[in-house]
């Protein structure tokens, strides 16, 4: 591989140029001027905890809201009767790199009012937290765990905030945050070593482990006899 390819390679480490995280930006206009009923009624309730808004895809509403109003801004769209977003159907994060604030995003959805809504919240990088929503909608459990696994948010709140995607114990970070190097931080033979020497031991159980090793033992005679039969002509 040539040199003029390492450090093509190199540059994609690096995430994005400058100039990519500025095409990345979404230009936000006030509540006030949106045409969404939702939109504009959170305007006038929470004034300037509401950031900006606007449409997106053609038809999806999005508003941002200062992170330190979440839960109570997403308490009123729950349980107000005019919105009645009951259910989260997704939680995730965008990093833009270069510095800039990492978002958490909220996809919800009303099943009495067949109404959507998508809203972001930027993160200042230190310290990269929000308040959970998980005591809201159970779905958000799950999700908030893949975004704190995934970018690095730690949910205040969150009833058991821990790596779902990756190893309890995974040390290279965060493998969707912009500052995380394409080959990952350590090196292809590091990254083996410690796979191989994983204590698979440590993500179950006793009580699961002798299970397996019960399960196993048992299927042992029924193995040898379906090898023995196959090779009967």
């Amino acid at each position: 591989m040539t040199e003029e390819t390492m450090s093509a390679f190199d540059g994609i480490d690096e995430g994005p140029l400058p100039s990519d995280a500025a095409r990345a930006s979404a230009p936000r206009f006030p509540a006030s001027q949106s045409a969404d009923p939702t939109i504009v009624a959170l305007g006038e309730r929470f004034g300037e905890r509401i950031l900006g808004q606007r449409v997106s895809a053609g038809d999806q509403h999005v508003v941002w809201i200062d992170s330190g109003a979440i839960l109570e801004v997403m308490t009123w769209l729950k349980e107000d009767a005019r919105q009645a977003f009951d259910m989260m159907s997704d939680v995730t994060g965008i990093d833009y790199g270069q510095g800039r604030p990492v978002e958490v995003v909220y996809q919800m959805y009303s099943t009495r009012h067949k109404h959507a809504l998508r809203v972001r919240c930027p993160l200042d990088t230190d310290p990269l937290e929000i308040d959970s929503v998980a005591v809201l909608w159970r779905s958000a459990n799950w999700l908030e765990r893949e975004v704190y696994d995934m970018f690095g948010v730690a949910f205040r709140g969150h009833p058991d905030l821990r790596r779902i995607l990756m190893p309890i114990d995974y040390a290279e970070g965060h493998p969707l945050r912009k500052d995380f190097p394409l080959r990952g931080r350590f090196s292809r033979a590091e990254q083996t070593r410690r796979a191989l020497n994983q204590d698979v031991d440590r993500f179950y159980s006793e009580e699961i482990l002798a299970q397996g090793r019960e399960a196993q033992e048992a299927a042992r005679p029924e193995i040898g006899t379906r090898g023995a039969n196959e090779g009967e002509v």
